[in-house]
């Protein structure tokens, strides 16, 4: 596998996702920056809730390691609306059954930093 294949599987499922992906890195873990469709105030936890997924269903392919996920969410170019972290321990448990959807999803939802939050 090239370097180029794991940031374009990662960048597809996220658009397959429905989600507008502005940038990608991917070291020991993956940043990503996306568009968000809902511009508002606080963030749109539907939309989180679609890009944890395809995090998730990649972590269901036999040579993709789970990988902490920071991801940036922009209401447009340079405003930050907010940030999440998917920890890649928490896609692990999840794969095993000790985390359900509630769970991971109160783990992500705790990691979210609205743009002027302390």
């Amino acid at each position: 596998m090239n370097d180029l294949e794991p940031t374009v599987a990662v960048e597809e499922a996220l658009r397959g996702n429905g989600i507008s992906v502005e940038s990608l890195s991917i070291d020991d873990s993956i940043s990503v920056t996306y568009l968000t469709a809902f511009p508002d105030v606080e963030p749109d936890h539907g939309e989180v809730g679609r890009a944890v997924t395809a995090f998730l269903e990649l972590s269901q392919v036999d040579d993709w390691e789970p990988t902490t996920v920071d991801a940036t969410i922009l209401r447009s170019e340079g405003d930050v609306q907010a940030t999440w972290r998917l920890d890649e321990d928490w896609i692990r448990a999840y794969n095993r059954y000790e985390l359900d959807d509630e769970d991971l999803s109160k783990r992500v939802l705790d990691s979210l930093y609205e743009e002027g939050d302390a």
